[in-house]
């Protein structure tokens, strides 16, 4: 499968960053990818009102993304916000497949971590979420996601061979490590692929500067044994790549990983 990673900044003007996915995806589909994944908050950046953006997933937005996969031949996963119905948006992945009906996946895990707090603006998803792409199954995960293996094997076990979760990580000490780090670990958490796509480090000083997870790039595509396929740096960059899906049964047979995983109990403290 040939798969596209479009690590750019999003801006706050949604028609611009619209613009800008159809530039990306034209690009990317002129270089035979199948699949070319936007990163989270593609819509909109963070640190500003994201209800005054957000639109539902059969708004004029998401439904221009729909579009521009049909004209290119090229299925598009690009983070968007849409209402909540209780004054609060959602975070959500628009997936547009050619010939397909569109879909949407619901960040499930909120970032209330790192004295940000995203469940104040925007509310849980419940449902994970696998479509068909090229003729194979593709599970999503938006940013904090990657920190929760559950999510991942999940997906893995309704038939994910490759996952991909597109993020706007927030700078500080470690978070460039971490990230990376993380995608490896759920890679062979779930032997699948794995294909971590972050917004660029933004240009502008002042949005570095932000409270706000706006981005450090470093997206990272590992394969099921954890290795790393691809990396990109901290600037914008549209990568290409490759992948052999057909690894994916051979690391499930070699590590077992899914076949032998068992429930563990909880209990209380002293029990």
């Amino acid at each position: 499968m040939r798969i596209a990673l479009a690590q750019c900044s999003s801006g706050t003007d949604p028609a611009e960053n619209l613009r800008l996915v159809g530039e990306l995806t034209r690009e990317a589909a002129a270089a035979g990818a199948e699949l070319v994944v936007f990163p989270e908050a593609m819509m909109c950046r963070f640190g500003v009102p994201l209800g005054d953006v957000a639109e539902p997933l059969d708004g004029p937005w998401a439904r221009r993304v729909a579009e521009i996969a049909e004209e290119t031949g090229t299925a598009v996963i690009a983070g968007m916000f849409t209402p909540s119905g209780d004054g609060r948006v959602r975070n959500t992945l628009v997936i547009a497949v050619p010939g397909a009906p569109m879909r949407g996946y619901h960040k499930i895990h909120l970032y209330d971590a790192f004295g940000f707090a995203e469940s104040a603006t925007v509310a849980p998803g419940d449902e994970p979420v696998v479509v068909e792409i090229a003729g194979h199954r593709v599970g999503v995960a938006t940013c904090y996601d990657i920190r929760f293996p559950a999510l991942f094997t999940e997906l893995a076990g309704r038939g994910a061979e490759l996952i991909v979760v597109p993020a706007s990580w927030g700078a500080g000490p470690g978070k460039r490590e971490q990230w990376q780090l993380l995608a490896s670990a759920r890679a062979l958490d779930s032997a699948t692929f794995v294909a971590a796509v972050g917004q660029a480090e933004p240009d502008d000083p002042r949005v570095r500067e932000s409270k706000a997870p706006t981005g450090i790039g470093y997206s990272r595509i590992s394969d099921p044994f954890g290795s790393v396929v691809a990396d990109h740096g901290s600037g914008q960059q549209l990568g290409v790549h490759d992948i052999d899906l057909s690894v994916v049964g051979k690391a499930r047979e070699a590590s077992a990983v899914l076949a032998n995983q068992r429930d563990i109990p909880r209990s209380g403290p002293n029990e």
